[in-house]
């Protein structure tokens, strides 16, 4: 079985704005995938529906063998993490430490544990001397880290990204790369949507474009 199987799907998000019709896809959980193509070809609109944010409008879409319809979001998202392409839609809480360490408060950890935790994700991310600074307030690759960060606390075994690198100069791009790598040798395997070609060469090994809600091409390299 693969990992995520968009079978047959039909999306819009109102009666008769139609995205996706008849769409098909299989994803196996050890790819990194680039998700390509102009903007409204429906590239966000896929991603959100391979991690059950969107639900189809006809068709199936399974993840680990099982429909998103009857599965709870937050159940998704222990194992798919989702990056949204602004990554304040993520944000809620007042402080760096508190956004990363607001899921393992919910899962009842106790709190020297969860400081640890947290401590190692401020170290992997450069964000040690922000502890206590509003999420809102960072700059765009601070938020950017972030959000990543955010997500990992989760432990996810799969990754969506959405153009992770707007707003990243070359420096910061080389950083999130590296940090992509890491992750993709811990066996995580990810979908990265992006307009970014020459990022997505660097890490990619399955090259799939969209235009007009249908793939004009899938390649692996």
């Amino acid at each position: 079985m693969h990992y995520i199987e968009i079978r047959d799907v039909d999306f819009e998000y109102e009666k008769g704005k139609s995205v996706f019709q008849n769409l098909s896809l299989n994803i196996d959980k050890n790819e990194t995938i680039a998700l390509m193509g102009p903007n409204g070809s429906g590239k966000t609109t896929l991603g959100k529906l391979m991690a059950g944010i969107l639900k189809p409008t006809k068709g199936q879409v399974n993840v680990f063998s099982r429909d998103t319809r009857g599965i709870p979001l937050h159940e998704i998202g222990l194992r798919i993490g989702y990056l949204f392409q602004n990554p304040e839609k993520q944000f809620f809480a007042n402080t760096v430490y508190d956004e990363l360490g607001f899921v393992m408060k919910i899962k009842g950890y106790d709190e020297e544990y969860i400081k640890e935790k947290v401590e190692e994700k401020l170290e992997l991310f450069q964000l040690k001397g922000l502890v206590n600074h509003s999420p809102f307030l960072l700059s765009q690759g601070e938020k950017q880290r972030l959000a990543i960060a955010a997500v990992l606390m989760n432990e996810p075994e799969y990754l969506i990204l959405d153009e992770p690198t707007t707003g990243l100069d070359k420096k910061r791009k080389d950083m999130l790369l590296n940090l992509l790598f890491m992750l993709k040798n811990q066996g995580i395997g990810m979908t990265i949507i992006s307009h970014d070609r020459r990022f997505v060469e660097r890490i990619c090994s399955r090259f799939i474009y969209i235009s007009r809600g249908e793939i004009q091409y899938d390649e692996r390299a």
